[in-house]
């Protein structure tokens, strides 16, 4: 009866939408470093931790009011009661552990094991009762029973509590965690000297009366303050064998000290793309609406700089990580992250939805182009995705991945060469225009229903003054480009002018354009 009862109980917990959600709030709360009010909770902690530690020290040489009295004794350490139970609580689902054992159980034909299952709930719980961080926890409302004066003192343990809130301490733990056996090993070679130099040195100075060190406490304070290379000058050997002592002692200390030295170094070394990683991914979670760049290749690259120049925010995700240092070097936020695997999206914890403008699939492999889409669109169905289209032949492919537009670098080409037919040098100077050292440079000029205002045709542009060549234009429209239009052309909203010339007569030419339209 009682089995069954247990067993009802933890299925009710489990299905409960009101207890998980609940559940769930308050391990975001205390532990999901990137739930939007985690931040605050950490804050008002660390403020109420050094709000006690300020009270203790003014406590010292002042009285202080019974209000502050009470607060520092009491009201502080119940909040941090009712946050140790709360992080006791969520360590682990007992509900799930009592249903996973009666299931066991049932498949094997048993009955349910009450015992194992208690006793699996109490390693699980006992596993953070006796952590660190909860041993600090609980140490920090030890000032609650101020009665013993002694325990009062146990208020600075609750600035150990500032590990657990601030995120550059935890990085700090980690990174040194990873030099965990050398640590170890240095500290187990730093006692050893302690202990031996301590013994030496108080058998050769104790028994002469003008030393200084006469006890063991006094020779251990001594090798301890020597080996950490500090000298305070308060306690020296007087005698030939003790300043033996104190030489091998200091000795020991500086190759103590340069080990240390180096361990740190090489943990932060080992770990310093992963903490810029991380720190990376946090950035972009906060960021609100960016581009999404998959690949950075030569097209990309264009893209990202026009991009760029109108204010928007980029993410760049390639397998590369030539082209990834390449990205960083011009100035963007990437990431050695393959865009066609699922594992990437999930590590940068964004929301497609909301946070992506648009997702630009600029590899220059159809098949790569594909998987980026093909994963994106597992994760999200309405984000706008645009795809450069290398092959005819994977148009439908494309397509069928959810590419919402499609760019065919070669129905561009097969225009101008359609227009070039039979005129070589004409060639030659599309040649020239692609070449990176050409002063020449080619640009697109949106046209905006402010510019309409003032220009109506082509006829009006004015472009010949500022030795701006017209290539075309593209009207929106009609999703059509014409090359050379007659000056009898009317222009649109939403059509693009594609100009040639020099740079800076280009942008005096946009200038004009825009000074008309300010003087009309």
């Amino acid at each position: 009866m009682i089995k069954r009862l247990i067993i009802d109980a933890a299925y009710a917990l489990q299905t409960s939408k009101s207890y998980q959600s609940k559940k769930h709030f308050f391990r975001n709360l205390l532990e999901n470093n990137k739930y939007k009010y985690k931040k605050y909770v950490d804050i008002f902690m660390m403020t109420l931790i050094f709000a006690s530690v300020a009270v203790l020290i003014r406590e010292v040489k002042h009285p202080i009011h019974d209000y502050l009295f009470y607060f520092n004794s009491y009201v502080i350490s119940i909040i941090f009661f009712i946050e140790y139970l709360l992080r006791f609580w969520i360590h682990s689902d007992i509900s799930k552990i009592i249903i996973n054992q009666a299931e066991h159980d049932s498949l094997l034909a048993r009955k349910f094991d009450v015992l194992k299952a208690f006793n699996k709930i109490l390693k699980v719980k006992a596993s953070y009762v006796f952590s660190m961080t909860a041993i600090i926890d609980l140490l920090a409302v030890m000032p609650f029973f101020h009665e013993l004066r002694l325990l009062r003192l146990f208020i600075l343990f609750r600035v150990f509590k500032l590990f657990r809130y601030a995120n550059s301490f935890q990085t700090l733990t980690s990174v040194l965690a990873t030099k965990k056996f050398e640590f170890i090993t240095l500290a187990i070679f730093a006692s050893i000297v302690i202990f031996v130099s301590s013994v030496l040195i108080y058998v050769m100075e104790a028994n002469n009366a003008s030393s200084p060190i006469d006890t063991l406490f006094e020779a251990v304070y001594w090798s301890i303050v020597t080996i950490s290379t500090v000298g305070y000058g308060d306690i020296v050997p007087v005698t030939y064998e003790g300043r033996i002592v104190a030489l091998i002692v200091i000795t020991s200390g500086i190759a103590v000290l340069a080990f240390t030295t180096s361990l740190v170094v090489s943990a932060f070394t080992e770990k310093l793309d992963e903490i810029k990683e991380v720190k990376t991914v946090e950035d972009i979670t906060k960021l609100k609406h960016f581009y999404l760049l998959c690949g950075y290749e030569s097209v990309a690259k264009d893209v990202a700089k026009k991009l760029a120049k109108r204010r928007n925010s980029i993410i760049i995700l390639d397998e590369d990580e030539s082209r990834v240092e390449d990205a960083k070097k011009d100035g963007f936020t990437a990431l050695n992250y393959d865009p066609g695997k699922l594992e990437s999206y999930k590590k940068l914890h964004i929301n497609m939805q909301t946070q992506v403008k648009a997702v630009l699939c600029l590899r220059e492999s159809d098949v790569a182009n594909v998987y980026s889409a093909l994963t994106i669109r597992s994760i999200n169905k309405e984000v706008p995705i645009l795809s450069l289209l290398i092959e005819e032949s994977n148009r439908k492919k494309l397509q069928f991945a959810g590419i919402n537009n499609i760019i065919y670098p070669q129905e561009l080409v097969g225009l101008i060469t359609k227009e070039l037919v039979g005129q070589p040098v004409a060639f030659e100077v599309i040649h020239e225009l692609r070449s990176e050292e050409s002063n020449v440079h080619i640009a697109e000029l949106a046209v905006t229903q402010r510019i309409l205002e003032s220009f109506s045709t082509v006829g009006n542009l004015g472009n010949k003054k500022f030795r701006v060549v017209l290539l075309g234009i593209y009207k929106h429209a009609h999703k059509r480009f014409y090359f050379n239009p007659l000056d009898d052309t009317f222009l649109e909203n939403g059509d693009f002018l594609l100009v040639i010339g020099n740079k800076v007569f280009i942008k005096e030419f946009e200038k004009h354009l825009h000074t008309k339209v300010n003087n009309a």
